[in-house]
């Protein structure tokens, strides 16, 4: 069984290991625990026996919009809808703070799953690299 958390607790560990996993990158020592609770509106963990097995983050403007970043699931849990549901926490909660509006951007590879499976539709937008 897997539990869902709003805000819930998270080693930074775990989180760094879970993005490395989940970005193809090694793993780093990122300050996770302090970047959301000062930047974010909230974030939704997934954990299955106390293991941290999925996390997205959602950022805000302190007003109507929010943006998921890091949608992530660990590879043992994959194409059983943690995604979905990690998704659907976000946008539930998002919507109950107030926020209109749910923002993501993605690869073109992610396309089923954020429109068919997560109900985001297309829009234009723009992108600058820095």
């Amino acid at each position: 069984m897997i539990d869902y958390t709003w805000r819930g607790r998270f080693a930074n560990t775990a989180l760094n290991a879970l993005h490395a996993e989940g970005f193809n990158h090694r793993i780093l020592t990122d300050d996770w625990w302090s970047q959301v609770n000062r930047h974010s509106l909230g974030w939704v963990c997934a954990e299955r026996d106390g293991e941290l097995v999925g996390f997205v983050n959602v950022a805000w403007d302190g007003a109507v919009h929010a943006f998921l970043l890091d949608t992530l699931v660990t590879a043992a849990v994959r194409r059983h809808g943690v995604g979905r549901r990690l998704v659907a926490t976000a946008v539930d909660h998002a919507r109950a703070a107030g926020c209109e509006w749910l923002h993501v951007d993605f690869d073109d590879d992610l396309d089923p799953f954020y429109f068919d499976s997560c109900g985001f539709r297309p829009t234009k937008a723009g992108l600058i690299a820095l």
